[in-house]
Formats: structure tokens, C-alpha cells, sequence
């Protein structure tokens, strides 16, 4: 289990599905189609996933729909505007705060972090590791959640547990590197940790109040909030149902959780709606000085196993190229709860996407991951027609899309 965990928590395979799931066209997308759009949500719950929630936008165009049930129990319908825990979607937001003090002159993006933050990275790494490597996970510094949760009972022992995030922090660099500062791509929670620190340092509050004041609220995200040590999710929501691997059948409801492990790594909840909202300000120009902007958008690659690439990460940001274009957006992966975010560089073209259900994949003897036959096809199903529409062609292997990180 122990090793199952580091390995998806540290490894970022989402854009694996994406780049090979779908195959080349030459064609724009198509308008929206709201028939289409939500037949594939109601094969998605169909397909097994209890509830399925999305909102996609196209100009001033824009459809909201939702398939199956909050609670399997009561049969509670699931709604689009359901609050939803986004998991790592919360680093683009915190990349877009970290970027705007950067345009303020209070960071600098090839700055050492211990600069910053001497004391939560000192020595030789502090003087190695820059912010730019924080926020693009090239900086080695491993991913603390595999020092959290080592075995299943792991989750349920930590549902009303307040981490301390210095201590998190210190116990992820006591872990083996993922690599030299600066030499690859490893998905690291614990480099948000240090985001997060890093904004409240340099800000004199709180990230939390930051990014809050100076993020969400100018992108329109009015429902969308940093719970804290909160284990509740305020208004209307589904519940999480946790299956991880086959350790839980059936599922277990994790929708009350204290998710201080996460942090500034991947705490927010938010509607899809303003998911989207946020997207749509941030690649308008409205959040970032067009030069933090391009930053945000210089890409590293991605490289799964066998260092074959499988994507391209920014600044808190994945790049996407499907069928008919670009995409910038992220994913996020939390106890129970599953997002899925892509908009054009415009913004103009929009998905975001919540599941209640996590890890349903199986572990071969291998241990490779075996893609569900049912839900990952059916969830790839959504994407294509949200962004490139019917027309686009869709590969049946899409291999542990999309619930592969543990990442918060």
C-alpha cells in the first residue's frame, strides 16, 4: 500500500489519456450541444460513477447539467451547483497569488526559496530550489502525503486530524529527493505547502486571506472558499465516496473531512461554475500582467513511466492538446471527490467537471493500474464533448483516466 501510494502521489499521468486518448483532428470545436452534452454525463453514472456534475461554456454560451445521485442511500439527485472539494485545481489559484506578487517585485521567480523561507528550507536545498521550481514541481523535494497515508485504516485515522504544516514540510524533505533541483518533472504536493507559506510570509496574512481577496473575489468565485480545519463542506453537496483500489467496497463516504493535510496544495471548494469563472478571468488578462501570465504558460514536460511524456506543466497549470486545440486547466484528486478542469487559451471554451467517486481503478500483481472498462472511457467521453464535441474520435484504452494522483 505504502508503495502504491508514493507512486501515484508523486507521478502526474492525467494528460496520458488526454494526448492519447483522443485523436487528432482538424477541425474547430463545434457549439455546444446541450443534448449531447448531457447524454454523456448520464452514461458517465450509466457507466457507475453515483454523481456526475459539470459546467461548460462556450463565449457567452453556457451549459450546466448533472447525472445520478448525491447519496446512494437516499437517492438525492446530484445538481450542477453542487460545492465540491476541487483538490489540486486550488494550485493554479495559488500559483496565480504567488504570480502576482512576483509582478509586485516581493518574488522573484528564479529566486532561491530560502531566500524566503529559510527556515523551512534551509542549507544547500534553500539555496538550490528556486520559487519557479516550487510551483512548476521541478524541485525534487518529494510529496509528504506518503508520510500521511501508509496503509488504508491511514484515512480514516486522519479524517479530524489538524496537520501542522511545518511538520509536513520537514518530513518530506527527510524523504529521498525525486531529483536534483531544476533536472525533471515530479509531482509534489509539498512544493504548494511551501507556496503557501512562501504568500503568507511575503503578504503579511494569511494565504488563505490572500488568495481569497485577491483571487477569487476578483475572478467572480462566489461560492468558493478555503474550508480550514472545517471537516464540513458548506452548502449543497454531494458525498465523497472513497473505494481506493478495492480497499473499500463498497465505497466509503469521506464528504466530512478536515483536509488541512491538503493546504494551500488543494483545500478549496468551489462549484464548477466558478471553476470555470476563475479560468475565464485568469486567461482574459483580468488576474496577471500579461508577462506573469506567459510565465504561467512556460511549460515543462511531463514524463510517466519509461520517460515517455504524457503532458506539459506550466506554473500551477497543465497544458492540453486536443483535437481541436489547446487547453490549459488542472486536475485534482481528493478522498471521494474528483475534478477536471480545461479552458482554451481564450477562455472562451470551457469544462469543468466534479465526480463523488475515487480510485475505482484496480492494482494489477504488477502493479500497474488497470483502467475501469466502463467509468475512465465514459469520463474521456465527457471531455470530448465538452471540447471538441462529437466529431472527435475517442480511444477505448484510456488508461487510469482520470483518478490516478492522490494529490490534494
Amino acid at each position: 500500500m505504502r508503495g502504491t501510494l508514493r507512486r501515484l502521489g508523486s507521478v502526474a499521468v492525467l494528460g496520458t489519456a488526454l494526448v492519447t486518448g483522443l485523436t487528432p483532428a482538424a477541425q474547430a470545436a463545434p457549439a455546444l450541444s446541450p443534448v449531447a452534452l448531457q447524454d454523456s454525463l448520464n452514461k458517465l453514472h450509466e457507466a457507475g460513477m453515483p454523481a456526475v456534475y459539470a459546467e461548460v461554456r462556450d463565449g457567452t454560451r453556457s451549459w450546466r447539467g448533472a447525472a445520478g445521485v448525491a447519496d446512494v442511500d437516499t437517492k438525492q439527485p446530484a445538481k450542477p451547483d453542487f460545492r465540491h472539494r476541487i483538490g489540486s485545481v486550488t494550485k493554479a489559484m495559488v500559483s496565480t497569488a504567488v504570480l502576482q506578487q512576483v509582478a509586485r517585485k516581493k518574488v522573484a521567480l528564479d529566486a532561491p526559496i530560502g531566500d524566503y523561507l529559510p527556515t523551512d528550507v534551509p542549507g544547500k536545498l534553500g539555496r538550490e530550489v528556486t520559487v519557479r521550481m516550487l510551483l512548476n514541481h521541478t524541485s525534487g523535494i518529494a510529496d509528504h502525503i506518503s508520510t500521511i497515508f501508509k496503509k488504508n485504516e491511514d484515512l480514516e485515522a486522519n479524517r479530524f486530524r489538524t496537520f501542522d504544516v511545518a511538520t509536513m514540510i520537514r518530513d518530506a524533505l527527510a524523504l529521498p529527493p525525486t531529483g536534483a533541483p531544476g533536472e525533471r518533472f515530479s509531482y509534489s504536493n509539498t512544493n504548494y505547502l511551501l507556496a503557501g507559506r512562501l504568500l503568507t510570509k511575503v503578504t503579511g496574512r494569511d494565504f488563505r486571506e490572500y488568495v481569497t481577496r485577491e483571487v477569487l473575489v476578483p475572478a467572480g468565485m462566489k461560492h468558493t472558499y478555503f474550508p480550514g480545519a472545517d471537516p464540513t463542506i458548506r452548502g449543497p453537496h454531494a458525498k465523497a465516496y472513497e473505494e481506493l483500489y478495492g480497499a473499500f467496497v463498497p465505497p466509503k463516504d469521506f464528504s466530512v473531512y478536515k483536509m488541512t493535510w491538503a493546504d494551500a496544495a488543494g483545500e478549496i471548494v468551489a462549484p464548477v461554475a466558478d471553476v470555470n469563472s476563475f479560468y475565464r478571468a485568469l486567461l482574459g488578462g483580468r488576474l496577471l500582467p500579461a508577462a506573469q501570465l506567459a510565465e504561467m504558460k512556460r511549460t515543462v514536460p511531463m514524463l510517466g513511466p519509461g520517460g515517455v511524456k504524457i503532458g506539459e506543466y506550466g506554473l500551477g497549470v497543465t497544458a492540453y492538446d486536443l483535437p481541436c486545440g489547446r487547453f490549459w486547466g488542472h486536475d485534482g484528486a481528493v478522498w471521494g471527490m474528483g475534478t477536471f478542469t480545461a479552458s482554451t487559451v481564450d477562455g472562451k471554451r470551457q469544462l469543468a467537471v466534479g465526480t463523488n467517486l475515487m480510485k475505482y481503478q484496480r492494482i494489477a500483481p504488477d502493479g500497474s493500474l488497470q483502467p475501469h472498462p466502463k467509468i475512465d472511457p465514459a469520463f474521456l467521453k465527457v471531455i470530448q464533448t465538452a471540447t471538441c464535441g462529437t466529431g472527435a474520435t475517442t480511444a477505448t484504452a484510456a488508461a487510469g483516466f482520470p483518478n490516478l494522483r492522490l494529490n490534494g
